[in-house]
């Protein structure tokens, strides 16, 4: 712990980043519930949850392939800050538009689809400026106090979503989170030291096996068999977390426990307290063996958790399926991102992770399409093992590389 707060009060810059981006995090868990709760409670509420998963996240792709050039061409500050004052103009539309009448039903999904369209920037944009912010000794606990930033300021954000929307209703939720994202837009524009992009030379022991040109690709990154593999496991895990979260948490909290909302916040809590646990282990504690086999483990244990779906309607053994996937996904993500952060180029940076943060990120949409129909259906034990095969299966080829 005290790793941490050495970093937190000796980086000034960084403290700010990470306490903006953290800000902005609950409001984006306030966001998702008050959204969903809002769709599950008109007609047809299951399959709309569908659409709005869809739409939260199948903009990603879109996004994502765009804000990577933006952050390797203008100083990220400018970048997080402009992407944080739109996010908070866009979700206040709904309290504002409600105050004259209500809201169209369209209304929600335009939300989501603008919400999709930029959550790369902060995702893309945080990692991108840590190494710029931090010494490479440092970059484990950065990496684990981005991690336990996102696991707390979910716990953070889900808490207060569920009671706050009872007593306030999910469009006077959506005001606040509004107003968290320009929060963080006053603080990254605080941060002094320049994010500006580098030059073309990568620097000494910055570029992935292989890499060797002056003025680097991203698309040369796909010869480095570690980010590859890396990539397309989480892509595969992402399939299996998206459709957890986005449409059977919601779907099991409507109709198969009882506490409604409540129980929704309940699930998400323990997804993030898991996260939390995890990340705040990472950042202290080095695998005996090489990262590429600790991510690969990691992500086979989490995959376990899926099955406690199946406890239905033991609602405390879901939330345990809920805090497993957290407690190990946690890890294999900080260890991914410092691996990342060793082996990409100065100047690829933005444009890298945005690439490779968006092709994870824009998986979830399948897993929502795959597994509402199965609901829909009432077919949840199909729907439990496809989500754990997702979540498991990749793992075992990463175990044959080696991050060497």
């Amino acid at each position: 712990m005290s790793n941490y707060l050495t970093l937190l009060a000796e980086k000034r810059d960084f403290r700010r980043l990470w306490l903006g981006a953290s800000v902005s995090l609950i409001g984006d868990g306030m966001t998702f519930v008050a959204l969903s709760w809002l769709v599950l409670a008109r007609p047809g509420g299951t399959v709309q949850l569908g659409l709005l998963a869809a739409c939260f996240t199948a903009p990603v792709l879109i996004g994502g392939l765009a804000v990577g050039p933006l952050l390797d061409r203008f100083d990220k500050r400018a970048v997080l800050a402009a992407d944080s004052v739109l996010r908070g103009v866009t979700v206040g539309s709904i309290p504002l538009v409600m105050l004259v009448g209500d809201p169209p039903e369209w209304l929600p999904f335009v939300v989501a689809v603008v919400y999709g369209l930029l959550k790369m920037v902060p995702l893309a944009g945080v990692p991108a400026a840590i190494p710029d912010l931090v010494e490479p000794r440092r970059l484990d606990a950065a990496n684990a106090l981005e991690s336990v930033s996102y696991s707390l300021s979910g716990i953070i954000g889900y808490l207060l979503a569920g009671p706050l929307i009872a007593t306030m209703g999910p469009a006077n939720v959506l005001a606040l989170d509004a107003a968290s994202y320009l929060c963080f837009a006053v603080l990254v524009r605080g941060i002094r030291h320049p994010l500006r992009p580098h030059g073309g030379t990568p620097q000494a022991g910055e570029a992935p096996r292989g890499v060797v040109s002056r003025a680097p690709r991203v698309s040369a990154l796909l010869r480095d068999r570690v980010l590859l593999g890396t990539t397309l496991a989480f892509m595969a895990f992402n399939i299996a977390e998206g459709a957890m979260v986005l449409v059977v948490g919601p779907w099991l909290a409507k109709d198969q426990l009882p506490g409604g909302v409540t129980t929704l916040s309940l699930l998400l809590v323990a997804l993030s307290a898991g996260e939390l646990l995890g990340g705040a282990l990472a950042g202290i504690w080095q695998p005996r063996f090489d990262r590429v086999t600790a991510i690969a483990l990691m992500e086979l244990a989490a995959a376990i958790g899926f099955l406690a779906v199946l406890a239905v309607p033991h609602g405390l053994l879901v939330a345990a399926g809920f805090l497993v996937i957290g407690l190990f996904s946690a890890p294999m993500t900080i260890w991914a991102q410092s691996l990342r952060m060793e082996r990409i180029p100065a100047p690829l940076r933005g444009r890298a992770f945005g690439t490779l943060r968006t092709l994870m990120q824009a998986t979830p949409p399948v897993g929502a399409a795959v597994i509402t129909p199965l609901l829909a259906a009432g077919n949840l034990s199909a729907a439990v093992l496809l989500m754990a095969a997702f979540a498991g299966l990749p793992a075992l080829a990463l175990l044959s590389l080696r991050s060497t």
